[in-house]
């Protein structure tokens, strides 16, 4: 795995709907997966959901580094440099 600026200087939020996808649960959506913001914790379905709203969430806001929420997972991805941490 590589390093890069926003991965060294991520934070740690708590996640803001632990029950899953935000844009989801609002509209009664489904995901497969889900990641969350290392910025704000927004928690978003991934690109494999019809939603996509994790990219959706960095496209709206900048945000550049989501982490998996799923459990037994630890990694993280920067959208602007395309990098997993």
């Amino acid at each position: 795995m590589s390093t890069c600026e926003h991965l060294a200087q991520t934070q740690d939020p708590a996640p803001l709907t632990p029950e899953g996808c935000e844009e989801c649960l609002r509209a009664g959506g489904r995901w497969v997966h889900l990641r969350r913001c290392l910025t704000c914790g927004h928690i978003g379905c991934c690109d494999s959901s019809p939603g996509k709203h994790a990219t959706a969430h960095y496209k709206g806001t900048d945000h550049p580094v989501v982490a998996s929420f799923e459990p037994g997972e630890e990694w993280r991805w920067c959208y602007v440099d395309s990098t997993l941490g």
